[in-house]
């Protein structure tokens, strides 16, 4: 599963340097200081990877409690279907019942916030907009989380989203000091792979959740880390 997150980070970041390139070209990054640029770049992407963090573990916390009701495999199975359906579904359809469109108006404010700290060069500007960055909505980042809610549990959930983000820094880090090097027919060659690769996960979800007894890709009794602790404060 963790290696899934770092898969997701890698290929997303083809659709995260077209969706975020443009906050990535416009970052203020002090170029003729190579130290500071460095600082500043980092700072940048540590408030990605903490946000990401933090909905991971958000979502761990939802995945563990529905573990406690012993839905593990339940909920691995139907996050594997979520994420196909999702993929199968034409676009037409799918922004037509948009639900995160009760939520334009605070990705509004999201953005203006990020609008202006763009125009600073404050220690801190950078972290905020690496920050602000994460909370823009991103349909990998949906697929990430699901992930993440399906590892049931609060830190795993958050690791599974940091592995996403720091999956996502090679290329982004790439397109902001050469800009949008990518030629359109690599982007889309690339961006056609990613339904796929996001299908091929969700189809180990679901080997994952119907327990067939293959080791490691669909053991026939998920334990959860809290089961492991509890059974060797038992012993």
């Amino acid at each position: 599963m963790l290696i899934s997150a770092i898969l997701f980070g890698l290929l997303g970041s083809f659709h995260c340097v077209g969706m975020c390139g443009p906050i990535a070209f416009l970052l203020p990054l002090d170029r003729k200081n190579k130290t500071k640029s460095i600082l500043q770049l980092l700072s940048y992407h540590f408030g990605r990877i903490l946000t990401y963090s933090a909905l991971g573990l958000i979502f761990g916390i939802v995945g563990k409690s529905l573990n406690l009701f012993g839905l593990q495999q339940q909920l691995s199975i139907a996050i594997g279907l979520l994420m196909i359906i999702v993929i199968i579904i034409p676009t037409k359809i799918f922004n037509r019942y948009n639900f995160s469109k009760p939520i334009y108006k605070l990705v509004s404010k999201v953005k203006n916030k990020m609008g202006a700290n763009l125009k600073k060069k404050n220690p801190s500007t950078f972290f905020t907009i690496g920050y602000l960055n994460g909370l823009l909505p991103c349909g990998l980042v949906y697929m990430a989380i699901f992930g993440a809610l399906a590892t049931g549990n609060a830190l795993q959930g958050s690791l599974y989203m940091a592995l996403f983000g720091l999956g996502t820094i090679p290329l982004m880090t790439t397109a902001i000091y050469l800009g949008n090097f990518l030629t359109a027919t690599v982007k889309q060659r690339v961006l056609k792979l990613i339904p796929v690769f996001v299908i091929i996960i969700g189809l180990f979800f679901i080997l994952r959740g119907l327990g067939l007894g293959i080791p490691y890709l669909s053991p026939s009794n998920m334990v959860t880390v809290e089961q492991v602790t509890a059974e060797y404060k038992c012993h």
